[in-house]
Parts: structure tokens; sequence; C-alpha cells
């Protein structure tokens, strides 16, 4: 028996309908992912099966006594009680007076795996950890339903992983919207699209999903394609009027009638962000080798109470930022991610230390929290600063052309900020972005609230970028794509460098693939792809403090060749595994593409490997005086 079921549900705040007719039934033990584009009805959806939300026709069918609870997108919680009582609310177990201490165990657990203070007072939290809370409040009553809309937004890596492993075991169902990849592969067991008022269930995780949507995307092509050519056919036919008044050509007249409604009634395919030209003119003349130096640079904040010691959350960070790099930040909230960001953009002053900026960099930053947008300006005004045309790589374009690159028609340009969606003002901050002349990128958590589409074409245009990029993000397929080094905040202000993105990472830092904490030295080293550091030459001074025989120091010189060559290969089956020809080949060559993928990943982390080995000994020997 299901635990709930909608039929027939329909509801739109508008002349477009949100949902247009549309079944759907969660099962015990289930784990379903709503995807969709922002603003085609995903949390409308989430607030109808929770019961805040009546449909406009269409009935919910609940199982008696069924308990559900919804984690909202935003972060609307504010209240001046503390973190214990507020998540405490959610517990709606009704429990015997000698039963209460396990309401009390309970909220400890979550609270403690969520690292939630239980006695901090709820305002005095920022947004990040607000949402905590509320996300606390929705898991600590175990409901039948679990709802959450864009769960990992603002939570850090461990939190994520944490929520992960807790929702893969969850006795309860789970209907979730996310943004993130990994968290969607590793939990869906079946994903239900919402796209143009329709819902459409796929059974299986993202990859399966992916798979067929592209297939079911041909198929939908070819039936329009046949449709209007008859359509096409039929308004022919009827230009050339109709000779008699007989019954087939009434007929023939009504069904050409009824396939106008048909073709008038047809949702297009909403189209996907352009963001080519953007990324492609917003480049500036390019900066000297250098981009920015920090050289033992510490940094802290006084504690609450003035008795507290400084808290230092940069504790002597060293690093040589290259025109190329790429490098992403990873660490829990609070760490000081985005403390170091603006100590590199100069908009902080270390407390020792230096920060020295390149010649010629220009940079385009994008903030967290959406500080940069006015909500009560409109989002023309907000692209166009009083002119109604905008200047893009030296050429000029009128805003709304540009807006809808952005997928913002000319009635939404019109509205203010406030009124758009989290999704909306994340495009809305990117279409501003792109229109600064720059040759270094900041992005601090662009990936909150994207869809999908969105989040993956942005993810296409970075790794084309041409300029260096310092990214701050918890999503770590987005990390494993875009960057090739990691700056790891690993407690009491220490940061660590690691080559490549997230999963290299965790590869790295376990005991077996990392060098023991007295090799390392106490600066970040930066390394580009050839595995020196900025403005390093491998002279014969540098080369006789090695502690490498020469066998090894020919190894190292060699590793970062082969790691391209390896990683070439890798993308280039990866392209031919998701080409739609694939499948259609033999078994046997099906078989050995896929197991030279697995045999890929393992030379390439066997070499990654060596390389920070062989490196590691290196950096060891030349730190000694």
């Amino acid at each position: 028996m299901p635990l709930l079921s909608c039929d027939h549900i329909s509801i739109a705040f508008g002349h477009v309908p949100l949902l247009d007719d549309v079944a759907l039934q969660i099962d015990p033990r289930e784990r379903v992912c709503v995807i969709g584009r922002n603003g085609t009805g995903k949390s409308t959806l989430l607030k109808i099966i929770n019961g805040d939300i009546v449909p406009d026709a269409g009935t919910v069918w609940r199982q008696p006594a069924l308990r559900t609870a919804r984690l909202d997108q935003d972060v609307p919680l504010s209240a001046h009680r503390s973190v214990f009582d507020v998540v405490a609310e959610g517990h709606t177990h009704h429990l015997d007076a000698d039963e209460a201490w396990l309401r009390d165990h309970h909220v400890d657990l979550v609270l403690t795996r969520l690292q939630l203070p239980p006695g901090t007072i709820v305002d005095t939290l920022s947004g990040g950890w607000r949402r905590r809370v509320l996300l606390a409040r929705a898991l600590v009553g175990q409901p039948d339903v679990l709802l959450l809309d864009e769960p990992t937004n603002h939570l850090d890596i461990d939190a994520i992983t944490w929520l992960e492993e807790f929702l893969a075991d969850y006795a309860g169902a789970v209907v979730f919207i996310t943004h993130d990849r990994a968290f969607l592969q590793r939990l869906a067991t079946r994903i239900v699209e919402l796209d143009r008022g329709r819902l459409t269930s796929w059974p299986g995780d993202y990859a399966t999903y992916l798979r067929r949507k592209e297939a079911a995307l041909a198929s939908e092509a070819v039936q329009q394609e046949k449709f209007d050519k008859r359509l096409a056919e039929e308004e022919v036919w009827l230009r050339r009027g109709v000779k008699a008044r007989r019954t087939r050509n009434e007929g023939r007249v009504k069904a050409l009638l009824a396939m106008r409604a048909e073709r008038a009634a047809r949702r297009e395919l909403v189209g996907t962000v352009r963001l080519q030209q953007a990324v492609d003119d917003a480049r500036a003349a390019q900066p000297g080798r250098l981009v920015m130096e920090a050289d033992h640079v510490s940094k802290g904040y006084v504690g609450r109470v003035l008795s507290d010691p400084p808290a230092t959350v940069i504790r002597d960070f060293s690093a040589r930022i290259v025109r190329g790099d790429r490098i992403g930040l990873i660490g829990p909230n609070g760490a000081g991610k985005t403390t170091l960001l603006r100590l590199l953009l100069g908009e902080l002053t270390p407390d020792s230390g230096e920060v020295r900026p390149g010649a010629n960099v220009q940079i385009a930053y994008y903030d967290q929290q959406r500080e940069q947008l006015d909500p009560d300006c409109t989002v023309f005004d907000t692209i166009g600063e009083g002119n109604d045309t905008v200047t893009v790589g030296g050429q000029t374009r009128h805003v709304h052309g540009y807006l809808c690159d952005f997928l913002f028609s000319d009635e939404r340009a019109r509205s203010p900020v406030k009124a758009l969606s989290g999704g909306e003002r994340n495009r809305l901050l990117l279409a501003r972005l792109f229109t600064r002349p720059a040759n270094v990128l900041v992005l601090d958590e662009p990936t909150n609230d994207l869809d999908l589409e969105t989040l993956e074409l942005l993810e296409d245009e970075l790794v084309e970028w041409p300029g260096t990029l310092l990214l701050v993000s918890h999503d770590r397929a987005f990390l494993d794509n875009v960057v090739t080094s990691t700056l790891v905040f690993e407690g009491d202000g220490r940061v660590q460098e690691y080559v490549g993105g997230y999963e290299d990472w965790l590869r790295q830092r376990s005991p077996a693939g990392r060098p023991p904490a007295s090799e390392r030295p106490r600066g970040v080293r930066r390394l580009d792809r050839r595995g020196l550091g900025a403005g390093d030459q491998p002279d014969r001074h540098h080369a006789a403090n090695k502690k490498l025989s020469y066998k090894e120091q020919r190894e190292l010189d060699a590793l970062p060749a082969r790691i391209d060559a390896l990683e070439s290969e890798q993308r280039a089956l990866s392209e031919r595994i998701a080409g739609s020809d694939f499948y259609k080949e033999s078994r046997d060559a099906i078989a050995a593409a896929i197991a030279r993928v697995d045999e890929l990943q393992r030379e390439l982390a066997d070499a990654y490997a060596r390389w920070h080995e062989l490196d590691s000994r290196t950096t060891s020997s030349s730190a000694r005086p």
C-alpha cells in the first residue's frame, strides 16, 4: 500500500499551470528525487504533498496518521530561543511522562550529528547555521515521509556526507529536491521529472535517467516533427478550398481544428542559459604570470565574549597563485574560506604577513550571500544600471536581449529582485558577473539553487575559462570536474594544498597517500600542471638539494605528462560511453570500455599518489636549511 498518492493534481499561479493533471505515488522506503528547471513548480509539489497548499484540482490521499515533515528551501527561521528548544518542536511523537528522556535523546543525537550548539540562541546564528537548525527540526521527528527542498544548500561536505548516510538508512520515505549530483546519485531510487507541467517517473539512479532522457527527447522531437509536417499539409489542403460539402471533408476540417488546438497548447522545452558568449566576452588583457601571492598570512577574530582569546582562522598561510590556476577551497562552515578569499582580494587586512597582487589583475567576484543585489531594484536595472544597453566584450547589447540569454522574459525583467526565486537570483548574479571584464573569477558557492541543466552548463563553461579561478563550493562533483588543485582547511587555521579535486583529496588525506605531518612544510606551495612551484625552474642549485635518485627525478619529471595522457584518454572514453550509439556496440566492446574506465581510474590514482610522494620529498628536502 502506498504512503500517499496524488491524483489528477493541477495548480496554476497565472495563465500557465505549474502542475497540469499530474499523478504521483510514494511507496514505503522510497527515496524519490524531484528534478526540473527553476520555477517549474518543484517546491509547490512538495507543499501540496505536505498539505501546506491545496491544489486547484485533484486529490491527495494519505494513509491515516501519516506523519510528514518538510524542509523549506529558504531560511525564514528567526527565534530568540535556544537551538535545542527549536529542534525539539519537530519531535511530534506522543510519549509518556516516563519516556520524555527519549525525546531529549533523539534531539541530542541529531544536534551532535549536525554539530549544532544546543544552548545557542537561534537569532545569533548565520543563515547557513539556521538552515542546519531547520534540517535538524525536520529530521528529529522521524516522519513517515520526509520532504527536503535543496537540503545540501549551505551545508559543508562533512554535513552532506552525514546526511547522505542518514537518509540512505532512513526507515521512512524521502522526497527531495537537489542540484547536488553526487547526493542525487547516491540516494535516489527513482527520479521524478517536472517538465512543462507534467510529471514523468524514471526508475533508477541519475546516470540511468540521463541515458533514458536523451532517448526520450530524441523521440519527442521526431514525433513533433511528424505532427508539424502533417499539420502543414492539412493547412495547404484547406487553403485550396473544400470542393464539396461531404461528410469526409467535414470530418477532415474538424480534425484540422483539433490539430491546431493541440499545436497551440504545446509547451515547448525550456531553453538553456547561453553562457558561451558571456564567458568568451568576459576576458580582459592577460595578467602577468603571478596573479597574487600570500606570504605567511594570519588572520583571527575576537570572540563574542571579550575575555575570550582571538580565534585564528588563517594561520601562517603562504601561496603563490599563477595565471591559469583553478583552485577549489574546501572546509567546514565557518572555517575561514570566505575570509581567505577576502584576504587574497585585498578586502581584509591580515593580522600578520602580506598579500601581494600581480600586475593587470581584474577580478569578478560572486558573493555567497548575494549581497550585491538590491532587492528593490528591477532585474532590468540591476543589469543596465540606469541604461538600456550593456557593453559585453566591447559589443553593445540591449539589456532585454542579454537577459534573454539567461532565461529572463521581458515581463520577468521588469520584476523586482525580491520577487525572484533563489535560482533566478543566482542566474541574475551570473548575468551581471559576466558583464565585468575579468581575468580572475572568484566564485563563492555559485551552485546554490541552480537547476541541474544550468549547473552543468556553468561547469562546462568554467572548464573552458582561460583565466584564473578561485572556487568555494560544497558540490563534490562540481569540484572534481572544474578544479585542478584544492586548498583544504584542516582545523586550527591550517590550510593544506592537494593536487586534484575532491576525490583526489579524499585519497591523499588517508595515511597511505599522505606524508606524515613532520615532513610537510607549514606553508602551502603552489603547483602548476608541470609539478613546479610558481616561478620555479629546475635549476642546478635546487636539484643539488633534492633527496631523489636520478631515476626518481626522471620519474617525477615524466609524471605530469603521463597524468595528462591518462586524463585525456579518460575524457575521450567518457564521451564515448555517454554517446547515444555506445550501447549499440558489441557486448565485448562495451565490456572492454567499462573495464578500461576502472583501469584508468586506478592508474590515475597511482600516478597522483606517486607524484605527491616524490614532490613531498622534494619540498621537504628543499625546505631544510
